[in-house]
């Protein structure tokens, strides 16, 4: 008895053999310098098939475009160029203006004759908001819709995160000021496409657990983690939830998924309960393109109410999406290696789910839409 019970005191003081090669792994060093977080790039050895995807299967609307200003027929051409070589049919201009802004490229791109090829959205001015605001601010988005505005957005992550009011206080998203504007955005069956703050590992402390540790270190405008000048991200989504619910009448689309990519079960969630809510994908490949098979279980389930977005216009990127969307490929770059340093994996879309994402969603929530162009297949 007396053995038995010292072999099990010594058992809970010594760890087996496989706990004890994970101390041993955690607590080497290595022999030799180690590179630095941005000097390491291993060169990957695996060979397997690859299927390079430069141009959409099926004709594609970008909901999420950020095009130059489209006011003058040389970048109105250099835009359909790089959008004929990708199979982008619309590019929605979400790079919002207003007035004679937004006017100007309107009657540009009918003069290049190329009004099928972009539509506009226009913007909404949140600074100082106070009494009156709501008024003033709707009274600009009629006139912008009635010059060919069909959506609003893309509303900027500054709202509820930056954006301050007339009193110095922070715009919150659910302010009651601004329920006439999202209001009004409902009579004239337009959709808002609102950006509510970054990813959450942003509002989370910078340190070596953070997996977007690079991005942060290289970019300080985009750490939100002082809780002295930035709400807590789930307070903001709080927010934004608060302002959906109060208006079950207006289409809104999440810029970026809501940036809940990597919780896709809490986007699910919140698809279930407001369903005049859609997402695009701008920006969040990263995330979608490393758990492939839930995540195309999640957009087969959820189809008709995911759109393609894109975010910045680099024509060479696009492509990637072409690639997760379309193929099964295997551990692939993605292309920018401070948002992800691990690699994607293909999902394999059915054709029916790609021409939802691609142009089937946008067609149906955004009025006026252009119909030529989306017969075809490649």
């Amino acid at each position: 008895m007396r053995l038995a019970f010292l072999f099990l005191c010594l058992s809970l003081f010594i760890p087996d053999r496989q706990g004890q090669a994970q101390i041993n792994r955690r607590s080497r060093t290595p022999q030799i310098p180690p590179p630095t977080i941005l000097e390491y790039k291993p060169r990957s050895t695996l060979i397997v098939p690859e299927h390079e995807v430069p141009q959409a299967k099926f004709p594609a609307v970008d909901f999420h475009g950020h095009p130059p200003a489209l006011n003058s027929p040389g970048t109105i051409q250099s835009v359909v160029t790089a959008m004929d070589e990708l199979n982008l049919q619309v590019m929605v201009q979400a790079r919002g203006s207003s007035g004679t802004a937004l006017t100007r490229q309107i009657q540009a791109v009918r003069a290049a004759g190329m009004q099928d090829r972009f539509v506009f959205f226009t913007t909404v001015d949140l600074r100082s908001i106070g009494p009156g605001s709501g008024a003033r601010i709707t009274s600009q988005l009629e006139e912008d819709v009635t010059a060919g505005a069909v959506g609003i957005g893309e509303i900027g992550k500054g709202f509820g995160l930056l954006t301050r009011k007339a009193d110095g206080s922070r715009l919150q998203m659910d302010d009651p000021e601004l329920d006439v504007v999202w209001q009004t955005a409902s009579r004239l069956g337009i959709p808002v496409f609102v950006h509510t703050g970054d990813p959450a590992e942003f509002f989370e402390p910078l340190d070596f657990e953070n997996e977007r540790w690079l991005e942060m270190a290289l970019f300080p405008n985009r750490r939100f983690n002082d809780r002295s000048r930035f709400p807590e991200f789930n307070e903001l989504m709080e927010e934004r939830d608060r302002m959906l619910e109060r208006h079950p009448n207006t289409t809104w689309v999440l810029a970026h998924m809501s940036w809940y990519t990597q919780d896709l079960g809490r986007l699910g969630e919140l698809f279930d309960r407001f369903p005049n809510v859609y997402a695009e994908v701008g920006a969040v490949l990263y995330d979608l393109g490393r758990q492939p098979r839930f995540a195309r279980d999640f957009f087969v389930k959820y189809q008709d109410r995911i759109l393609f977005g894109k975010d910045s216009f680099q024509p060479d990127e696009y492509p990637y999406y072409w690639r997760v969307f379309e193929t099964e490929d295997e551990y692939f770059d993605y292309y920018r290696d401070y948002h992800a340093f691990w690699k994607l994996y293909g999902m394999g879309l059915p054709d029916d789910v790609l021409r939802k994402i691609y142009y089937e969603n946008a067609q149906r929530i955004i009025p006026n839409m252009p119909t030529n162009g989306f017969s075809g297949e490649n």
